[in-house]
């Protein structure tokens, strides 16, 4: 693996990457990130979030990324920006280790003769690339990777090991598919009939956007007669299932272990805590932001954050306030009796 040397910038550089300012030793080497209770000397640290302000007078990092607000309470050399969160995501990058890349294509991948692969990508030992796949230029396919027929990776995406792309897809720029993941499998589409389920030939195909990320062992069908969409800059975290025929808008991120049921559209900016379930056949406006477990079974019509389910607790609790849920129609109905009776 490359990149495993130690990189070194001067907290002064740090702060011409991120437009920031040095309160103390600008010439301070850095070579590492930490969290405020782990850093040690020569590495940097940040404050996003005011509950771990209480480290800031014992840790031993050599600088911390902070807000204005909270300099003077640093006992350590200060990188001060207006956002200390999305400085800390772009220096992190700068420590990143880089992974080492096969030069082209490994002796043991499959590759078919009418494939097209860039002379500048790297293809990972067993990996397959079927007939009429075009890999981009700067791709990365990792080991054991399938790539099926006719489909399009393209420029400077990589595929971590193991991911599964079938065919007729197509991933876009930039985009990182992370192991286990499984782009254009069939979707659930099967139709009843007196001898048992028939099923639907799945005939549509996927189409990624650009900087899209996809997390492990997450799922997302091919569509049944139109494609299943994820649009430019989405993100997805592990284990989510995507289903025929959903359109994920522009710059949504969506947490582990939610489900989407077929043809929901999802609009642009929205976020989905981890759990969530749709319902099929929904439309979910731009910049909706669902906290974790919410299920959503009719449209969402209005931005906004929404919640369904209720909060753990203890269990007596739960199945006495679960059996007054289930009165809660008839006392509905006795209420609005009530009211008719005593306005007549």
């Amino acid at each position: 693996m490359a990149g495993l040397e130690k990189k070194q910038y001067t907290l002064s550089r740090l702060a011409e990457i991120v437009a920031g300012t040095v309160v103390g030793d600008g010439a301070c080497l850095i070579e590492g990130i930490e969290t405020l209770q782990e850093a040690k000397k020569g590495t940097i640290s940040f404050l996003a979030n005011p509950a771990y302000e209480k480290f800031l007078k014992e840790t031993n990092a050599s600088a911390v990324i902070l807000s204005e607000s909270s300099a003077e309470k640093c006992s350590v050399n200060a990188l001060v920006v207006q956002n200390p969160y999305l400085a800390y995501a772009k220096l992190s990058h700068y420590f990143n280790y880089v992974l080492s890349d096969v030069d082209g294509i490994h002796s043991s991948a499959v590759v078919h003769d009418l494939a097209d692969v860039d002379s500048t990508a790297s293809i990972g030992a067993n990996a397959v690339i079927e007939k009429g796949a075009t890999i981009g230029a700067s791709v990365v396919i990792g080991a054991g990777c399938f790539v099926g027929e006719n489909s399009v990776i393209s420029q400077s995406t990589r595929l971590f090991a193991n991911v599964s792309v079938y065919h007729g897809v197509t991933v876009g720029e930039r985009c990182i598919i992370h192991s286990g993941a499984v782009i254009g499998s069939d979707g659930f589409g099967i139709a009843p009939g007196p001898d048992g389920w028939s099923k639907i030939a799945q005939i549509g195909g996927v189409v990624i956007g650009d900087d899209v990320e996809i997390g492990a062992n997450t799922t997302i069908d091919r569509g049944a007669l139109a494609n299943t969409e994820i649009k430019n800059s989405v993100k997805l975290d592990n284990q989510i299932q995507i289903a025929h025929n959903v359109i994920v808008g522009e710059n949504s991120a969506i947490a582990a272990c939610t489900g989407i049921a077929g043809s929901t559209r999802i609009g642009k900016n929205c976020i989905f805590g981890g759990g969530c379930g749709v319902a099929g056949h929904l439309e979910i406006t731009d910049n909706v932001h669902l906290t974790g477990m919410t299920l959503v079974t009719k449209n969402i019509k209005k931005p906004g954050v929404y919640s369904s389910g209720t909060a753990v607790e203890p269990n007596a609790a739960w199945r006495k306030n679960a059996v007054r849920f289930r009165q809660l129609d008839s006392i509905v109905s006795r209420i609005k009796k009530l009211e008719k009776d005593a306005e007549s």
